[in-house]
């Protein structure tokens, strides 16, 4: 019934190469598939910001597949469906007749659907002797069935951004609050400072805060907010060290680790704010020693909703932990330290391990700092850190988050 989808259009609308092409790729089906034509739309209704396509006409596309009389679109099935605009318009709540073509021919031009028009630009279908459909013109949608899959990864894509983005606004959301409530503590406790000077800078920071914005928008103020709160906790380690003398032997790592604040609020921010990221460089064939990939991921498993593509080896997992250490706050040099200090397999693990709990952890930056301290003195390793987050993701009676 559809061996010809590729047809000129009817009447005074032209024929263009592009249109030509489209029907050239329609026809190149991959025997035998088949897929869920409601949900290649709900893969387009979540990744319609990637295929450029707008609600009213996803509402006509799913007026459309309602004429479709299997769930399944398959080529045994036929692709053509041939409802009138009177019809279409019924399904679409009522849709006006000029709106409708409108998007109708949105929906062609993205490549969603294709005409198939008949000598009288009718849309009917044709029934031989046996009562089989002999031919039928009308709207194709072969289009979809071709390119289900690139529907999927957009709509993954999709997700995995929107999940990005939740989380960066929790770590911009929590800085706001920890840091607008240490200043006012610290005045109030008449801690030595320029805190009248951190608060400006604190709602410079926030006053920028754009109300859309996407991952990329929000890093920039996500870095400025983390250095601003490493400072915050520096004077407020620096105080309290001061009034409890007897503490400072046992301090004395952090204590260290901390001094060189210079590098830290000089070099980190111009890092973040040019976009750079730590991603490991290693040979593919080098494993990490000790902790399988699968055990991990079953400890840490919320590492893999950043993972576009997924994780398929430790070199997908190191460079999901480095696009993740931007998303949880943690500066780039605080990360190349981790790498260094505890190797790169290590500082991955870590990040997976701190993402998992990041609504308990307050500053993971500084969190990240202090385990990379121990692990320079010889005191952290990552073993019972993993092990914790395995029992406590294995738990049946485990809350979410």
């Amino acid at each position: 019934m559809e061996t010809h989808i590729a047809s000129t259009p009817f009447g005074s609308r032209p024929m263009s190469l592009a249109l030509l092409a489209a029907q050239r790729d329609a026809r190149i089906l991959p025997e035998g598939k088949a897929v869920d034509k409601w949900q290649v739309y709900r893969d387009l209704c979540e990744g319609k910001s990637l295929v450029c396509i707008g609600d009213r006409a996803l509402a006509i596309l799913a007026a459309l597949l309602s004429f479709y009389p299997d769930n399944e679109l398959s080529e045994e099935n036929g692709l053509i469906v041939f409802p009138s605009n009177k019809q279409l318009s019924l399904r679409a709540h009522g849709m006006p007749d000029t709106t409708l073509r409108r998007h109708l021919a949105a929906l062609l031009d993205c490549g969603l659907i294709l005409r198939r028009d008949s000598p009288n630009g009718k849309r009917y279908a044709r029934k031989g002797r046996g009562g089989d459909f002999e031919d039928a013109f009308g709207f194709s949608l072969a289009p979809l069935l071709v390119r289900a899959d690139e529907f999927q990864e957009a709509a993954e894509r999709v997700r995995a951004e929107n999940r990005a983005l939740k989380l960066m606004r929790e770590r911009i959301t929590l800085y706001r609050r920890d840091i607008g409530k240490l200043i006012e503590a610290a005045v109030e406790e008449d801690v030595p400072g320029d805190w009248r000077g951190l608060w400006r800078r604190f709602r410079a920071i926030v006053d920028r805060l754009p109300r859309r914005a996407t991952v990329s928008d929000l890093e920039p103020f996500v870095a400025d907010l983390a250095v601003l709160r490493e400072e915050i906790d520096n004077l407020l380690d620096s105080h309290m060290n001061a009034q409890n003398p007897d503490g400072n032997e046992s301090h004395s790592g952090r204590q260290q680790s901390d001094s060189n604040t210079d590098s830290i609020f000089e070099f980190e921010p111009a890092l973040e704010k040019s976009g750079a990221t730590v991603e490991p460089e290693r040979r593919p064939d080098e494993k990490p020693r000790g902790y399988p990939l699968g055990l991990v991921l079953k400890a840490c498993p919320e590492i893999a909703d950043y993972a576009v593509d997924g994780i398929a080896n430790w070199r997908d997992f190191m460079a999901t932990a480095a696009q993740v250490r931007g998303y949880l706050g943690v500066s780039p040099s605080a990360y190349e330290d981790a790498c260094h200090v505890m190797g790169q397999e290590t500082a991955a693990i870590v990040i997976a391990c701190i993402l998992q709990r990041a609504q308990h952890i307050n500053s993971a930056g500084g969190y990240l700092r202090v385990l990379t301290d121990k692990a320079r003195a010889g005191e952290f390793s990552v073993g019972p850190m993993l092990m914790a987050a395995l029992k406590a993701n294995s738990s049946p009676g485990r809350m979410a988050g």
